[in-house]
């Protein structure tokens, strides 16, 4: 380290648990985070103070208005904007002197394994069941430790699976709830100060593992309640639940196991049932048998046609390989303040 590592990291220095060796293993550790949201959010700020050398960040979503109560990485000028880059933007500000990459896109059965072989630590900081699995399997097969948290409403949850051959999630949930059971944010509502704390403890269990410190949350779960401030820990027991192999993985469909969409269903009028309307943004010379049920707007004429759309209705877009309907998004988030917007390519991919 140089007299400026010294200076910056130098109350970590100072800690007899951490000293120059400490903080140099900070620096040269490679963390992915998984969500750059209420959770992502205050992990990613401590452990970019912190010195973690190398943090990947990867979230497809883009900043709403609605998550500026609890998301403190974004202010309201980042409204439409992708969350993990300009995460990475906020934080290279606070800490410029370590790598920072931004993956603006969905994690799928189709990128995970490569991206988590890039990192030592996966950090869950996710919102939905079918990535919570998709992360567990694919950090089985690479054998990478994940942190895992999780809130809603006034509690939170902290975790360490895999490691050491330690409980992963699917152990402490072999099956996934029922569809719907289990209300989000955006439907039950959450205490916008509960993520700060849960992501906080996120970062200092990265933290301990990192440094190899004792008292890790490793077949453990500490729940945390917010109205009452008590925290108590769950005991994890490792089950004999089998791994999915790497081939299984690939062909996984985490949204149909979860329940999300259901199988031999179509998926368009899956989305439909939710209350969506399908926006299909093909050339008219790409369409063979026209769908009449669905709004027809050419991407090439969608600024010209924005009237046959309303600024709070619930849209899912589709083109012939979601890059047209990703972009639409975009435009119409950050140009005209659309929030209930879905890409069905990355839905169902």
């Amino acid at each position: 380290m140089n007299n400026q590592d010294l200076s910056r990291y130098s109350r970590n220095i100072l800690l007899k648990e951490v000293g120059i060796e400490g903080q140099e293993k900070l620096l040269a550790a490679k963390v992915l985070m998984v969500g750059a949201g209420g959770l992502g959010c205050p992990a990613l700020q401590y452990l970019t103070a912190a010195g973690v050398g190398h943090i990947g960040i990867i979230d497809f979503d883009y900043v709403d208005e609605s998550n500026l109560q609890r998301q403190t990485l974004f202010t309201t000028a980042d409204i439409g904007k992708n969350k993990a880059i300009c995460a990475k933007e906020r934080l290279h500000a606070l800490n410029p002197y370590i790598e920072l990459i931004a993956f603006d896109f969905s994690l799928t059965t189709n990128n995970a394994l490569d991206l988590f072989d890039q990192y030592d630590i996966i950090i869950d900081g996710s919102d939905n069941f079918s990535t919570r699995y998709l992360i567990n399997d694919a950090s089985l097969i690479k054998n990478k430790p994940v942190v895992y948290g999780a809130i809603n409403q006034f509690d939170g949850h902290v975790s360490v699976f895999n490691f050491k051959n330690g409980p992963s999630y699917r152990c402490l949930f072999p099956t996934p709830p029922e569809p719907d059971s289990i209300p989000s944010c955006s439907e039950a509502g959450v205490l916008g100060v509960l993520p700060g704390i849960i992501g906080t403890m996120q970062a200092n269990e990265v933290i301990k593992l990192i440094l190899g410190l004792d008292g890790l949350l490793n077949g453990k779960m500490l729940v945390y309640n917010a109205i009452e401030s008590e925290t108590y820990k769950l005991s994890i027991a490792k089950s004999s639940t089998k791994t999915i192999s790497k081939s299984e993985f690939l062909e996984m469909d985490y949204d149909v196991f979860c329940g999300i969409i259901p199988k031999n269903k179509s998926e368009l009028n899956y989305f439909e049932e939710k209350g969506y309307k399908v926006v299909d943004l093909r050339e008219e010379w790409e369409i063979s048998d026209q769908n009449k049920r669905h709004l027809q707007i050419p991407f090439s004429q969608l600024n010209d046609k924005l009237s046959k759309l309303k600024i709070n209705g619930k849209y899912i877009l589709f083109c012939e390989n979601g890059e047209r309907s990703e972009s639409a998004i975009q435009f119409l988030r950050s140009e005209h303040n659309f929030t209930n917007l879905l890409n069905f390519h990355t839905q169902t991919s």
